[in-house]
């Protein structure tokens, strides 16, 4: 990003030497970077590795290129899993990358995944979006947004199965629900490495009037820079949860109208706060037994629609602030 007609340059002559070693078309070559903004790539580096690489090529390499694609991640991330269609086993991988700078519209990240199953290119482009809200558009580790992601489904045919051509057919929601299973182990996979995560948060709300609503709120607490720090500390600060549900509205005007009284918040299984005050049944042993998990629940129930929303994302730690503060360095 940032890197002006040089970057593009760079670009298409990456694709350039690889068609030639692949002996394929140059519009067959899709590139994929995230990196340092205004920074440019190490072009002769990354054109010494091409031939290399093309000789290494081979079907179980799925583990070396997701290391090959990280970049702050502590671990690499990937995931296999199979559906059976009219007898036949459907075959999906994926891998991702991706730490900090994590928001939607996605994230400073990287998704790919293949599938054997042959589906036609329409009902392939509308799966892909589809997934990609229910998956990657639901994470947040920083609240940043990135100026460099992608996210790709690969459907090769090789499986030889009838086409899925519409979302009527038999085999499409099997494929899809593990699509979709695939995509959404890689995102929280991506929140599990969040750059000095020490804690992994889940964010259900439910009884909104819309998606859009649900979404608002959960994202408003999700990078809310006082929720996370609570987290970190394992303090059960319930009015930051509730100041965050408060300002959603800045970001989804409908919510403008949100009766506080109406919304019930729960820590995992424990009522925290009803009728606009905190729950009579609360004690605040119970909301510190919830925070000195690692995995914590955070529910909001707003009584007031039928749409929910969930949202991954991660606590601020120290090391959140050193490893972007030493990030080029």
């Amino acid at each position: 990003a940032g890197t002006g007609e040089k970057g593009l340059e760079d670009a298409l002559t990456t694709c350039s030497h690889l068609a030639t070693e692949l002996n394929t078309p140059i519009n067959s070559i899709l590139p994929f970077s995230t990196g340092v903004i205004l920074e440019h790539l190490p072009m002769e580096k990354l054109l010494a590795g091409l031939a290399p690489a093309v000789k290494r090529l081979d079907a179980n390499s799925w583990k070396s290129a997701a290391w090959a694609i990280m970049t702050t991640d502590i671990a690499p991330k990937a995931y296999a899993t199979s559906v059976t269609v009219e007898s036949k086993d459907i075959q999906i991988t994926g891998i991702s990358k991706g730490a900090g700078m994590i928001h939607p519209n996605m994230a400073t990240m990287l998704g790919f995944i293949a599938t054997d199953a042959a589906i036609s290119q329409p009902i392939l482009d509308a799966i892909n979006k589809q997934i990609a809200d229910l998956s990657f558009n639901c994470i947040s580790v920083d609240g940043d947004t990135s100026t460099n992601d992608s996210f790709i489904i690969m459907a090769t045919g090789k499986a030889n199965n009838v086409e899925i051509a519409s979302e009527e057919d038999p085999a499409y929601q099997d494929i899809f629900n593990a699509l979709l299973e695939t995509a959404q182990y890689l995102a929280k996979a991506i929140v599990r490495d969040g750059e000095g995560a020490t804690k992994f948060i889940t964010v259900n709300v439910k009884g909104a009037t819309s998606n859009a609503e649900a979404k608002a709120i959960g994202y408003a607490i999700a990078k809310s820079p006082l929720v996370k720090t609570a987290m970190f500390a394992s303090d059960p600060n319930l009015g930051r949860v509730l100041a965050a549900i408060g300002y959603a509205s800045r970001d989804c005007k409908s919510l403008e109208d949100l009766n506080v009284d109406d919304i019930q918040l729960y820590f995992g299984d424990v009522l925290v706060a009803e009728n606009g005050g905190r729950a009579v049944s609360y004690t605040e042993e119970a909301g510190q037994a919830i925070m000195d998990n690692s995995e914590i629940d955070i529910s909001v129930v707003l009584n007031r629609g039928n749409d929910k929303a969930t949202i991954w994302s991660c606590d601020f730690s120290y090391d959140y602030v050193r490893i972007n503060a030493e990030y080029r360095t």
